[in-house]
Formats: C-alpha cells, structure tokens, sequence
C-alpha cells in the first residue's frame, strides 16, 4: 500500500493512542472496537507491515464518516481524515472497495447522486422554475438537498424571494464532487467533477452553498486542489445571519426553545458556528446540547447511509437524545444529510427543524 510519509507516520501514532476514543460517533453508536482512530490505524498497521491485506481491512475505512471529531480532539496534531482518504483513495485504484461502495460510485458516474435517482421532487422542481433564468447570485443546493431534503430546499428558495432577494437556482445543478470526495478522494474522477463544477459556478458573483458539505468543497478542497472557483462563496447560515444584520430579514421572536445540531463541515473544517446561533437567538431561546460547536457529533451521512443504514440510523437517535437531555422543544439542523437522518428517527416529544424553516416561523 503506497501511502505520504505524513500518513504513514499517522498511522504508526494513531494505534498507540486511544484519546480521541470516546467521541467517534460511529464507533458510540455500534458498539464496536474497530470503529475507533487507533482500531483503523492498527489494521492499516498491518497491511503496511505486510501481514494482512488492505482488502480484508478495506470495509472499517469506509465505517468511518469523515467527520473529523478524532482529528479536533488530538492533542498530539495526527489527522486520521487525511488518512482515511487516501487509503480510499489507493482502494479505488486497486479496485478492492466492496460491490456495495462500487455500485455507490457507479451510481455517481451513471445518475449524477449516489442515490441512483432519476428525478427531483415536483414542488421544488416548481420553485425552481419560478426563478429567473440569470442572476448574479447562485443558491447551489446540492445533492443531499435535491434527493434527501427537497422541502428543505423549497423553503430555503421561498425565503429568499420573499426577502426579494436578486437569485438563482440551476436547473440542471452540476454535482459539485462531495459523494466521489469522500468515497475515493483525490482520484481523478473527483478532480474532474469539481472542475466540472467550477466551470458552471464562475458566470456568478457569488455561490450561497446551501448544504455545509457543498461548501467545505468549494472553499477548501477546491482551492487546495488548485481548481479555480471564481465567486464569492458563502454558506447559507452566513448568508442568512448577514441578512439579520442588515435588517432584510427581520423576524418576531416566538419564544420556542431551540437546540443546534452543529454540521461537522461547518463547525471544524471552517470554523463557522456563530451564524446559526445569532439567526435561532433572535427567534426564539436557544439551549446547547452536549458536544456542540467545534466538537460537534455526527447526526447522520446520506452516503453511509447507502451501506450502513443501520448504523446510521444509530448515530441519528444517540444525537436526539443528546438534544432531548437539553429540554429544547426545536432540534434544529444546517445539514441536508443529517435533517434526512434525524426526520427518520424523530421521537414524538420533540420537533425537527431546518433554520430557513425556524426564520420563517418566526417572520
């Protein structure tokens, strides 16, 4: 196995180390002892060493979410994301990934989603139809917005033409490469759908990325893979808190109790967690659950949810109780994936909601 020497030498750190054990969401939710930082490196440990083969360790790579909460709490600066992708990275090479991660990419490179979908749902197809064919400003929905959380996204589109603001959604909206990213990362195939992308995106002034995910790419791995991304990108919440300052949006505080499921993308990769909690404050009372912020934990991932659905829909009731010990009587999210998770799992005394849908509540 062909690994950077960093990685390498994250690998021979990470299986002496068990700190960053007890915040893997995935490993909280199955149980498992292999579902942890130093379980995976101890495996690559001995495909590196030769005495086991990447293709029996391959399937507890793809277990782990991505989500970076190992990295946040290593005192000792290792980065097992770095690792883990590139390791997908080398499996995809060799073509050892199992039949259920190869049909996920074939899906991708046939349909366009991992989710092998045809269609988007009519109402937010009519939404977008409504939009005016140019504009300086792209509200780019994603993947998991488009097949997982379409009302999501129909409502983020009314908020924003209520607040008359000059926008527009592409009706034929180019994958912008975060399914191919963390399945196979840097290979090819990802460079070309986010050059793909890029070229569609630069006609605007600026990209308002509505899933958390979408936007990590576009102002991260894009500029680190040297693709050009011309616009000014900035996510929805941000979007949305500046619309609170400038006085365009101006909601009624309705005084529910809300509680904010921190998207990890948002939190740890760019450090945004102030915007939703100025926008929920000003409509309402806002309480925090344990683990929040920088040290977010997972709520759900549209793609593991493809091959481990029950896993999944673990990850997603740990966070309901999490949110529930708080006394909230709102759980609210910022991430397509995770809102399409915890819809699934919601327990009857507590609602769900998006922010777009918590604003126009209290509008």
């Amino acid at each position: 196995m062909h690994l950077s020497q960093k990685n390498r030498e994250t690998v021979d750190a990470c299986r002496f180390c068990w700190m960053c054990r007890h915040v893997c969401p995935i490993g909280n939710a199955d149980g498992q002892e292999r579902n942890t930082a130093r379980a995976r490196a101890l495996g690559l440990s001995m495909v590196i060493r030769e005495t086991e083969t990447l293709r029996n360790v391959i399937d507890n790579v793809y277990e782990c979410s991505l989500c970076g909460a190992c990295t946040e709490e290593c005192l000792t600066g290792w980065n097992p994301v770095a690792l883990m992708l590139e390791v997908r990275r080398q499996a995809a090479l060799e073509g050892i990934p199992s039949k259920k991660i190869v049909a996920i990419i074939e899906n991708v490179e046939k349909f366009g989603n991992v989710y092998g979908a045809t269609t988007v749902d009519p109402q937010l197809v009519a939404e977008i139809d409504s939009l005016p064919s140019t504009a300086e400003t792209l509200l780019f929905l994603g993947r998991n917005a488009l097949y997982k959380n379409p009302d999501g996204a129909a409502n983020a589109i009314r908020l924003l033409r209520k607040a008359n603001v000059d926008f527009t959604v592409l009706k034929d909206e180019p994958d912008g490469g975060f399914a191919l990213h963390f399945l196979v990362g840097a290979a090819e195939e990802t460079r070309r759908t986010m050059k793909t992308c890029s070229e569609r995106l630069n006609s605007f002034k600026t990209v308002i990325a509505y899933d958390p995910d979408d936007a990590k790419l576009f102002l991260r791995e894009y500029k680190e893979w040297e693709i050009g991304l011309q616009p000014e990108v900035k996510t929805w919440t941000a979007f949305l808190a500046d619309m609170l300052d400038t006085g365009i949006l101006k909601p009624k505080k309705s005084y529910k109790t809300y509680t904010f499921q921190d998207p990890s993308a948002l939190a740890r990769d760019l450090e945004e967690t102030e915007s939703a909690r100025k926008i929920l404050s000003t409509c309402g009372n806002l309480r925090e659950m344990f683990l929040h912020g920088k040290e977010t934990v997972l709520a759900g991932h549209a793609v593991m949810e493809e091959y481990l659905p029950e896993t999944m829909r673990l990850v997603a009731q740990n966070r309901w109780n999490d949110a529930i010990n708080t006394g909230a009587e709102v759980l609210v999210t910022a991430s397509p994936a995770e809102h399409a998770a915890l819809r699934k799992t919601r327990p009857t005394d507590i609602e769900l909601s998006t922010i777009e849908e918590a604003l126009c509540c209290s509008t």
